[in-house]
């Protein structure tokens, strides 16, 4: 019997999806892997111009599409596809960033690689003049240019994304990214923007979940600085009052201003920072109830900035009820 009831009791093992429970973009990746680009092809006319799962689609297939030659594939086979155009844009990003990192922080980046990736951007832009992406995939990869851009320059293209949506939410992490600490910016600058772009957003929009994004990147930042050697001042980062009080305001404006129903696979990542947020803080039953309204669609990050995700999730998981 107690055998039994252990076996009952075990809670469920917690799996990391990738694609956030988007099933056809999982066979798209599929097709990735064994080499067959239609199936990419399928998905993103199928995506029309819903952006933000176009935006949530193109990212994680440029992910996947990185390390293979699938894009080229697909732009030999159709080379006037403007799908297909946007796709290796945000690919050439992401092989870009990715070299970057293999190089190692301090080492620079390659600019004519760099050059490469926003021509790139530039032609998917005038290939599907109404889509946002490529201007999230420019905003990204000009971060790596040493000392940035200019702000002018800057400022045209965040205005040829607002143009094309406003509220895009992928275009405005990368703005907030450029701006923060890590790159060309101040931890301050970074809140700004996020709070005024916050501020700006209508009710039901996940943007007001910047500002717990660019909690994220400061404790990053600082983490990565100290070492692992306990920073002074920097204990209650989650907890202090404003930040308690900025986790509520954004729960209430986007959970509370959205239409009844399960949480979406476009909306996945970023409510994964926000319950990220809520456990972090120590609020039991608001960090326990947004574990459970992602259910399986957990995401590494950014769990895994403040240690072990599993641990942190199986955590909150058995938390609900209590």
């Amino acid at each position: 019997m107690a055998a039994l009831r252990r076996r009952f009791d075990r809670k469920p093992a917690v799996r990391f999806d990738p694609d956030l429970g988007d099933r056809p973009l999982s066979e798209a990746r599929h097709d990735i892997v064994i080499g067959r680009w239609q199936g990419v092809r399928d998905l993103l006319r199928a995506t029309g111009d819903h952006w933000p799962l176009r935006s949530h689609r193109i990212r994680l297939l440029a992910d996947a599409a990185a390390g293979s030659s699938i894009v080229e594939a697909w732009r030999a086979a159709e080379p006037d596809s403007p799908d297909a155009a946007v796709l290796r844009a945000a690919t050439e990003v992401t092989r870009v960033f990715n070299a970057a990192i293999a190089a190692g922080r301090g080492a620079g980046s390659d600019r004519d690689r760099i050059d490469v990736a926003v021509m790139a951007c530039l032609g998917a832009a005038d290939a599907r003049p109404a889509d946002p992406m490529p201007w999230a995939s420019l905003l990204t990869v000009v971060r790596l240019y040493e000392g940035g851009v200019a702000r002018r320059e800057l400022r045209s293209w965040w205005d040829e994304l607002r143009r094309r949506d406003p509220y895009h939410f992928e275009g405005h992490v990368q703005m907030l990214r450029y701006f923060s600490a890590r790159w060309h910016g101040t931890h301050g600058s970074m809140y700004d923007f996020a709070r005024d772009a916050a501020g700006a957003a209508p009710a039901g929009s996940p943007l007001p979940v910047l500002v717990q994004i660019a909690r994220v990147e400061e404790y990053r930042y600082v983490a990565e600085a100290a070492r692992g050697t306990p920073v002074r001042g920097f204990g209650q980062h989650w907890t202090h009052e404003l930040a308690v009080t900025e986790l509520r305001r954004t729960h209430d404006r986007w959970l509370g201003g959205r239409p009844p129903g399960p949480i979406r696979p476009e909306e996945a990542a970023e409510l994964n920072y926000l319950a990220h947020a809520a456990c972090c803080a120590g609020l039991t039953h608001e960090g326990a109830e947004l574990v459970a309204l992602l259910g399986e669609r957990v995401a590494k990050v950014p769990w895994a900035y403040t240690g072990d995700p599993v641990q942190q999730i199986a955590r909150w998981r058995g938390q609900r009820g209590k």
